[in-house]
């Protein structure tokens, strides 16, 4: 079974969306990618950090999915990393309330020993100096390593991230982001631009408008599930990211072609992260379940046409 680790948050979100808000659920990037890639036949792992205040329900939920949280270090004096914001009306834009960074601030990742040789490493959100701190500890040189970031890094450490970006084999970024890091309107170009800088595979992430696969010359295009309804698109490209990896982790194969299904996977399970608040739909979801919405993705996506000369 192949190792996974997974280093990011993990944190409490309120949220508020047209259709409801919450109190303090579990949120951040680790907690989504986890809970999405645990779906698949995977040894996985999280590194993160945690305040005393953190409940036990929810590290029980990691471990009920055999995901390994011997690295999910906690301070029992300190206070666990807190978001909250607000979603407008469309969905796409949202509004940033709150950031307590509380035990985040000077979190130092440290990688189990036993997955320091992972077949596949997923960066969530973090500081750039601080995801090169989790590189420079892994000892297999053929290790995949899928980087997500954010324009944070861009507008407040890009020196940084640039660093971080040269050594690492998949990017995967929303198309703001994009044209942010790369000046580039075109997503081709951008992608070509991000190529350039490091990493040979890009993801693009256009929301409900699916995802891009950028590979030298070879491009793949993912269409988002068309749904009836969007509760909360919290942790939508976290989701995407877990899958995506956790497809590539089961599979043991990098190549293009296997990473268009890996696509097609993160876009099926991003689908049902956004029908309830934070994780909830990830918690229950059940393997036929998306067994179901894979086949409609098949459905929506092929079709027969003849070409006449």
């Amino acid at each position: 079974m192949s190792k996974l680790v997974i280093v990011g948050t993990v944190a409490f979100d309120a949220v508020e969306t047209p259709f409801g808000k919450t109190d303090k659920i579990l949120g951040g990037s680790a907690s989504y990618i986890g809970l999405s890639a645990s779906q698949f036949e995977v040894d996985s792992a999280i590194v993160s950090v945690v305040g005393g205040d953190f409940p036990q329900d929810y590290l029980d939920l990691f471990l009920k999915r055999d995901i390994d949280i011997s690295s999910v270090e906690i301070i029992k004096e300190g206070k666990t990393f807190f978001w909250s914001g607000r979603y407008h009306n469309d969905m796409n834009t949202r509004d940033t309330l709150v950031t307590e960074l509380n035990v985040l601030e000077n979190f130092q990742p440290i990688v189990p020993d036993a997955y320091k040789d992972a077949k596949i490493l997923v960066l969530g959100n973090l500081h750039p100096i601080v995801q090169s701190s989790v590189l420079d500890q892994m000892t297999d040189a053929s290790t995949l390593v899928i980087l997500d970031t954010m324009n944070f890094w861009m507008d407040h450490a890009l020196n940084d991230l640039l660093e971080v970006i040269k050594r690492v084999d998949v990017i995967t970024i929303n198309d703001e982001e994009a044209r942010q890091l790369t000046g580039e309107h075109s997503l081709v170009a951008a992608a070509k631009k991000i190529h350039k800088m490091g990493p040979e595979y890009v993801v693009i992430k256009k929301g409900e408008h699916g995802a891009l696969l950028f590979n030298g010359t070879n491009v793949f295009f993912a269409p988002a599930l068309p749904l009836e309804s969007v509760f909360d698109p919290t942790g939508a490209g976290d989701t995407f990211a877990g899958g995506f990896a956790g497809f590539l982790a089961q599979t043991e194969n990098i190549s293009f072609e296997n990473m268009k299904k890996a696509v097609i996977y993160g876009s099926t399970l991003a689908s049902f992260c956004v029908e309830k608040f934070g994780t909830e739909r990830l918690e229950s979801l059940q393997a036929e379940e998306v067994r179901t919405r894979l086949k409609a993705f098949k459905d929506l996506t092929r079709f027969e046409i003849e070409l006449t000369t």
